[in-house]
């Protein structure tokens, strides 16, 4: 999958958080489904990091 060492932390730029969601696209493609699968609990912590980038970083649409 190309995961390097340390490369799972809190996305400081736009750069960061474009690799982890590349990371994400990645882990979904093989995990699928699968709630048992042993890189599951690694793919909701990845997004929960993508989660608290975007809520402090990416402008809520008006859906107004």
């Amino acid at each position: 999958m190309g995961v390097q060492r340390g490369a799972i932390n809190l996305p400081r730029n736009s750069a960061e958080y474009e690799r982890l969601v590349e990371i994400l696209d990645q882990l979904i493609d093989e995990v699928g489904e699968d709630e048992n699968h042993p890189l599951a609990s690694l793919m909701e912590v990845i997004g929960t990091l993508i989660g608290k980038y975007e809520d402090e970083h990416v402008p809520e649409l008006d859906e107004s």
